[in-house]
């Protein structure tokens, strides 16, 4: 802590400068009413204390029970968000003790992540089997889709800032993901731009074993469909990917309307034309 924020400290009074101070030292820049009462020892404390920072600038609410130190050098700006994709982890944690049971950053901000996209996210989207309505705060839209527990794999942890790690699925997951719900990642385009941007990235064994083990027979045709279209892997995994479809045809892009011409080999209704598809590998 630079020497000015110090000096900031000191005009908040004792109990609020332990918080601010406390906090900072265990880098918990958004933090929880419970850990509050727990460094100020009681809830009656922690209330008067949050009041206080709250008005002064100092913290901002971003939900019940749920708070963010300002930077100082923003100049108490009482409107700040932070990070959006801590805030989200922090947002869903409540109550896990294990983070990688809890959540996941998904859909469009799992390629937000892994730079498959070329526009701003403005929804946050997070999967986890916890229940949670999506909500506003301070602008931005925080989306929770709902999964269940068995399907929490295919999960990494990566940096968002110098001492924030969160939990995000990984390259194949988060294709795999969208794939089965393309509208939380764009449309079904932007889906199919990602593997196109990534073909050379994909683990084809990976991604083939996440969407068997996911076991959704759309997302099966449609991966297959496209690493055939993209040249991902070998005939090896795509004559695997044909042996798990059943005779039952799909849409290509399930938004879309049934149109298009049927192919045998995938079990698919291209409702997105092929020459589209293959136009966005040239972009």
């Amino acid at each position: 802590m630079h020497t000015n924020d110090k000096n900031v400290l000191k005009t908040l009074g004792p109990l609020a400068g332990r918080l601010v101070a406390t906090l900072y030292s265990r880098n918990r820049s958004i933090f929880h009413f419970q850990e509050a009462s727990g460094i100020l020892g009681g809830r009656a404390p922690a209330s008067k204390v949050l009041s206080q920072l709250i008005n002064n600038g100092v913290v901002t609410r971003l939900k019940s029970g749920i708070f963010r130190l300002v930077p100082f050098e923003l100049g108490f700006e009482r409107e700040y968000l932070g990070n959006p994709y801590i805030v989200a982890r922090e947002l869903i944690l409540s109550g896990y003790k294990n983070i990688k049971e809890a959540y996941y950053l998904s859909h469009g901000s799992a390629f937000d992540l892994h730079q498959m996209v070329t526009q701003p996210q403005l929804i946050v989207y997070l999967s986890s089997p916890k229940m949670m309505r999506s909500r506003t705060i301070q602008g931005t839209e925080f989306r929770f889709v709902r999964c269940k527990t068995d399907d929490l794999f295919g999960i990494t942890e990566i940096w968002v800032d110098k001492n924030e790690k969160i939990c995000v699925s990984d390259l194949e997951r988060t294709l795999i993901d969208g794939l089965r719900q393309p509208t939380y990642c764009g449309g079904f385009s932007e889906v199919a731009k990602g593997f196109s941007m990534k073909h050379h990235a994909i683990d084809p064994q990976k991604i083939i074993d996440y969407a068997v083990k996911l076991d959704v027979g759309a997302v099966i045709r449609r991966l297959g469909y496209l690493m055939e279209l993209y040249q991902i892997g070998s005939r090896i995994h795509w004559e695997f990917l044909q042996t798990k479809i059943t005779s039952t045809y799909q849409l290509l892009d399930p938004e879309l309307s049934a149109e298009g011409r049927y192919i045998a080999r995938w079990r698919l209704r291209l409702n997105v034309p092929q020459e589209e598809l293959l136009a966005i590998r040239g972009t």
